[in-house]
């Protein structure tokens, strides 16, 4: 337990802090999640990507997250959701290649 008033105070602050801080990367942890489940619509997929790009820069204001994690968070979910979204096409080069028989 905290002794002096000062002390009191530093806890009540990182207590407060700890919280704020929580509920920002609890919210950007499930519009992750949001965003990673199969969804058809493409316009639902840019609102919430939309949302996570907003949130993400705010917790980096907010010193919640450092920026270069927010960018890289960014990238991973726009590739996988381009991924999800469209459908890979097999390529015409890729036949297997054949052995020449052994003389």
């Amino acid at each position: 337990m905290a002794n002096t008033k000062s002390a009191l105070k530093a806890l009540r602050q990182s207590k407060k802090r700890a919280s704020e801080n929580l509920f920002w990367k609890e919210r950007v942890r499930s519009l992750v999640r949001e965003i990673k489940t199969p969804t058809s619509n493409p316009d639902i997929l840019n609102e919430q990507f939309s949302k996570l790009q907003s949130y993400l820069d705010k917790a980096v204001k907010n010193k919640v997250i450092h920026k270069n994690k927010a960018a890289r968070l960014k990238s991973r979910v726009l590739k996988a959701a381009h991924a999800k979204s469209t459908k890979p096409k097999p390529s015409k080069g890729s036949k297997p290649h054949k052995s020449e028989p052994d003389k």
